[in-house]
């Protein structure tokens, strides 16, 4: 089976995530949100540190629910910066409270979250004919100044474009790759 050329020879965990996730179109906000809290927590961190800690940001927070994580109190965030099975970077854990805050007022002003991410492709997926790699966008950019602007962090152009590709809103998988064709159809 032939994949994208970043996922050869790498560990399963990888594959799984390549195989079932990466690039698949998500509309629900629970799942954006916790796919956002993963980017965000992955800037200059390889992705499979990530995957690897992922159950347990699961756990450490609540189920990736922002209105619990947004009500999070120094207490907690301090409790949070003693388990070492998640990235205990105060900055990043203290965006995380932050971002769910601003997740949460999109989530308002625009009925979901889907509604306000997709609404800048007009609902549409971007596929890329291109097996170039590419880390950035002007999508990338216009969606990391808005988010900017409303007060989240951690989301410069770079993070926005690896979020774009896991929640399937950019399919960036290799042309020749099965997911490609199965996400292209």
């Amino acid at each position: 089976m032939k994949r994208c050329q970043w996922v050869e020879n790498k560990p399963d965990l990888y594959l799984q995530y390549h195989d079932q996730e990466w690039g698949t179109p998500v509309y629900d906000d629970k799942k954006l949100y916790e796919m956002l809290l993963l980017e965000c927590f992955q800037a200059g961190l390889s992705w499979y540190t990530i995957l690897s800690k992922r159950a347990s940001f699961k756990f450490y927070f609540d189920d990736f629910d922002p209105i619990k994580i947004s009500k999070y109190s120094d207490d907690k965030i301090n409790d949070l910066m003693t388990h070492k099975e998640i990235i205990r970077n105060r900055s990043k854990i203290n965006a995380t409270v932050n971002n769910a805050i601003v997740f949460l007022n999109i989530q308002k002003e625009f009925t979901s979250f889907s509604n306000y991410i997709w609404g800048f492709t007009d609902y549409k997926i971007i596929t890329n004919v291109t097996d170039d790699f590419v880390t950035t966008s002007e999508l990338s950019d216009n969606i990391s100044k808005d988010l900017k602007k409303r007060g989240m962090k951690f989301v410069g152009s770079i993070t926005i474009y690896s979020y774009l590709q896991s929640v399937g809103i950019v399919n960036d998988h290799d042309t020749n790759c099965f997911r490609y064709k199965q996400l292209t159809k």
